[in-house]
């Protein structure tokens, strides 16, 4: 008897010991359950100001689609640079230290930035205009580094811009273009395009330069001096972030404008052409849901612009006494009346 109740005391004790395991694990499982995962976070790199709204919303509309919302299952972290420049690399060094999961960096200077800052965190750019020209990139198709994202082509519509500005004002000859010296790799790039589609077309078109915003009243009056009767304003993240200053000092010297956005023309200045920024930005959702579902940036090919716009402001042509030609009129996706 003794015999067998030793090995019924056995068994039991087996069965404690196999019954709290299960207890444990099962527990532990639990807690594990209900630990909530890691949020993923995005570093978003930007040149300019705040105040382009309607860019980062449609960056976040692009995430919302794809099921990211911001504050519950990512973690956006936004540096912003103000149009100075040389604050950039320190921004992306920043977000560096923060280990973001990624970064997402607005137009050349900034994704230059990112790129020297880091060659393992991945990087998502917008609206590159020569990714391939300054480095970012191997090639569109693979671009064989830690960047990818999407290319603006804005170099190439400079001359397009021209056209337009000349198409409506036929006798115009002499003409400025507003550029950022402290832009030098973009700027360079439109610059060769914009000296290019002048001679072409015949017009004698003078370089005004403007590094900030306490510059650009001054440049306006150099285009007063040399008697300019139409403008550039060169794609920049300075003159997007002041452009309604630009505007205003072109409405006042009734100096017709053209410039790559429409946030220029929607803060009064005349007409833009160009890509659709808002869309690019609402695009890069789509790199950041492949990066952080594990695909690699070298593999993914980079995007150009499919959807290009005109857009003319009437108010601001009647104010400044310029008439557009039903040609011009014809082809715009936008008027402002």
């Amino acid at each position: 008897m003794k015999a067998v109740s030793s090995q019924w005391s056995v068994a039991s004790e087996n069965i404690f010991w196999v019954a709290l395991c299960a207890m444990l694990l099962a527990l532990c499982s639990s807690v594990e359950a209900q630990q909530p995962a890691k949020m993923p976070r995005i570093g978003f790199l930007l040149p300019y100001s705040p105040g382009l709204d309607v860019r980062v919303e449609a960056f976040r509309q692009g995430l919302r689609e794809l099921g990211y919302v911001e504050g519950q299952n990512v973690v956006i972290e936004y540096r912003w640079a103000d149009g100075r420049f040389e604050h950039l690399p320190d921004l992306a060094a920043d977000l560096v230290r923060l280990k973001v999961d990624l970064v997402v960096a607005a137009v050349t200077q900034a994704s230059l930035a990112a790129k020297k800052a880091t060659t393992a965190i991945p990087i998502v750019m917008i609206g590159v205009s020569d990714p391939v020209g300054t480095g970012l990139i191997a090639s569109l198709a693979r671009p064989g580094t830690n960047v990818t994202g999407t290319s603006s082509m804005t170099a190439e519509v400079v001359g397009k811009q021209l056209e337009l500005l000349k198409e409506t004002l036929p006798n115009v000859s002499r003409m400025a273009a507003l550029w950022n010296p402290a832009n030098p790799v973009f700027q360079a790039i439109q610059l060769k395009e914009t000296a290019s589609a002048a001679r072409t077309l015949g017009v004698r078109l003078q370089f005004v330069e403007a590094r900030g915003p306490d510059e650009i009243d001054r440049a306006f009056r150099v285009m007063t001096k040399n008697g300019t009767k139409a403008l550039v304003v060169l794609g920049d993240p300075v003159f997007i972030s002041h452009r309604k200053r630009i505007a205003d000092l072109a409405a006042q010297r009734r100096l017709p404008a053209v410039s790559g956005t429409r946030e220029h023309v929607e803060s009064g200045g005349l007409m833009a052409y160009g890509p659709s920024f808002p869309d690019m930005y609402r695009r890069t959702a789509y790199y950041v849901d492949k990066i952080l579902k594990g695909a690699k940036p070298a593999d993914l090919p980079v995007e150009q612009p499919t959807k290009f716009e005109l857009v003319i402001n009437l108010k601001t042509a009647k104010q400044i006494g310029v008439n557009i030609p039903p040609i011009v009129l014809t082809r715009a996706d936008k008027v402002i009346r």
